[in-house]
């Protein structure tokens, strides 16, 4: 299991990061999964408006793109992270930046464990999950 964070060269870091990495396992075992190799990368919106160019063909600007590594239950993978998006997202939602970041964090990692938010109803449940796995973080 390994949990790394990276940063682009203006960012810098942004909260304790072993006890996030602690608060992500945990979460990713209450699903009955193991904790894998996963790879943030906190970036602004340019970097991650090119990824989703480039990569996803998706021309449009998103707070956040996650790249499936996963193999059986191991949950791995990449995820890069627009801190311009979580903080419009903060003052939009009326949250502080720490929560929306929080949010965003673990919404990459119910994506890597299987979770959609596509439809309604799965953008419903994905919540109910963030939600679920926001109480479980312990402050810093």
């Amino acid at each position: 299991m390994a949990i790394r964070f990276s940063y682009q060269e203006n960012i810098n870091t942004l909260f304790d990061e072993k006890n996030v990495s602690d608060w992500i396992c945990r979460v990713i075992r209450r699903h009955g999964k193991i904790p894998g190799k996963i790879n943030y990368l906190f970036s602004n919106d340019e970097y991650v408006h090119d990824v989703n160019v480039r990569f996803l063909n998706h021309d449009t600007y998103t707070d956040i793109i996650t790249f499936d590594n996963v193999v059986g239950d191991r949950i791995s993978g990449d995820i890069i992270i627009s801190i311009d998006r979580v903080e419009e997202n903060a003052a939009l939602f009326e949250n502080t930046f720490d929560e929306e970041l929080r949010r965003v964090i673990i919404h990459g990692v119910l994506h890597l464990i299987g979770n959609k938010d596509k439809t309604d109803e799965e953008a419903k449940n994905m919540r109910k999950l963030e939600n679920d796995a926001l109480k479980m973080f312990v402050g810093e």
